[in-house]
């Protein structure tokens, strides 16, 4: 399931409807500042920083992501939101 979802991240329409499912009002903002930042437009930040994980996560950073996927309702939404999460942190106080 994960899996298909990475695939279909080429698919603006998919990366769009996934960006409105987030749910997280606070990351969709970071996600648009860093966008906006690299020139990009939000779905294809998100792809590449999906993509990023992928490519750079150790084992790890897959057990925790394992573990959250197993707790959640939606587990490629939950996988998303928690690489979101991760590659844009928010910023102290």
């Amino acid at each position: 399931m994960l899996g298909a979802l990475i695939a279909a991240l080429d698919d603006p329409e998919v990366s769009a409807r996934l960006l409105s499912a987030l749910d997280a009002p606070g990351l969709s903002t970071r996600l648009n500042a860093a966008s906006a930042a690299d020139g990009r437009t939000p779905p294809e930040m998100m792809a590449a920083l999906v993509w990023n994980f992928l490519d750079t996560a150790t084992d790890d950073h897959f057990v925790q992501l394992i573990g959250i996927m197993n707790r959640a309702e939606d587990p490629g939404l939950a996988a998303v939101r928690a690489i979101l999460a991760a590659a844009l942190p928010e910023e102290a106080a």
